[in-house]
């Protein structure tokens, strides 16, 4: 079994913040697209620990993604 963080784990650190997108996406965006509108949207820096996500049209599909060192997991 795979161990997640809880959002409990993200409250110690002062400096990740959770952005929930209140318009709808394209599901068919990649990760590039979608860091450029949390840019454009928040200003915030997508390379940071910040949490983004967006959710469908129809609000049954959500993508979540938050930059790692090596790329956005």
């Amino acid at each position: 079994m795979i161990g997640l963080p809880s959002l409990r784990s993200f409250d110690h650190q002062q400096s990740v913040r959770i952005w929930l997108a209140a318009s709808p996406v394209d599901m068919r965006c990649a990760f590039d697209r979608l860091a450029e509108l949390a840019r454009s949207v928040t200003g915030q820096d997508p390379f940071h620990a910040h949490l983004f996500i967006f959710r469908s049209q129809r609000g049954d599909r959500f993508k979540v993604q938050q930059w790692d060192r090596d790329g956005y997991v």
